[in-house]
């Protein structure tokens, strides 16, 4: 691989349909994912990808089941702390974006300690989206924008696309260069509508949990091929 992108972004999609063809319970089928996201984030380290940004639990995920909610919660969290200790031990940084601050107190906690003991670290930033909607993110920053217009902050002129960017969660990161979404599914589901404008999309038809490092390996040649413009010629 010549062109390693700096930024990729991962839909994680098929965790519920795995389970369902081997016969096991969504909750397993979650486990496997969460598993997954491990060793592709190890590897994502080990190859260099500066930022790693995948779509954990989406605003629209709370209309599933209370059963499926609730598990998932504790396996995200049970998940977590075992990650920020791999993490810290490997040179990964976590950091969270989305509405965290309308879960429970116990994972808030969690959150926060993931964030504050691998902060300095310098390998891989592993960025999770959890109770994030990309329209949700953009609405958010509009109103941000506007009282600080009406508090005289900013100036209306002042307003263009560079500032719109530092309002998002994602204003110290730079934008995904490729986006990688499992399951065979095409659609974006809500995630990072702003910032996936000049993004190169794979779509890989493995459910996450039989993603391996040879499709990321796959998928960053795919990219390595294409002929980035950004509106040019």
């Amino acid at each position: 691989m010549n062109t390693i992108p700096r930024h990729i972004a991962i839909i994680m999609d098929g965790n519920r349909r795995w389970a369902k063809e081997h016969g096991l319970s969504t909750k397993l089928g979650h486990k496997e994912g969460a598993e997954n996201l491990k060793r592709i984030v190890r590897y994502a380290n080990k190859i260099g990808i500066e930022y790693l940004t995948v779509y954990a639990f989406s605003t629209e995920n709370w209309k599933r089941s209370e059963e499926e909610v609730g598990a998932l919660m504790i396996l995200f969290k049970n998940y977590l702390d075992d990650l920020t200790k791999s993490a810290d031990t490997e040179n990964i940084r976590i950091k969270f974006f989305g509405h965290i601050e309308s879960l429970s107190n116990t994972l808030q906690k969690s959150i926060k300690k993931a964030i504050e003991k691998t902060k300095n670290n310098t390998g891989t930033t592993l960025c999770i989206a959890f109770n994030y909607g990309g329209r949700d993110e953009i609405t958010k920053a509009v109103r941000e924008i506007a009282k600080d217009v009406k508090n005289d902050i900013i100036n209306l002129d002042d307003i263009n696309e560079n500032l719109v960017s530092k309002y998002l969660y994602t204003k110290d990161e730079p934008d995904p260069d490729l986006l990688i979404r499992t399951s065979g599914e095409i659609r974006l589901s809500n995630f990072l509508p702003w910032q996936l404008v000049y993004t190169e999309f794979v779509f890989a038809d493995k459910y996450w949990p039989d993603f391996s490092s040879d499709d990321l390996d796959e998928a960053i040649k795919t990219y390595e091929k294409r002929n980035r413009k950004f509106g040019g010629k």
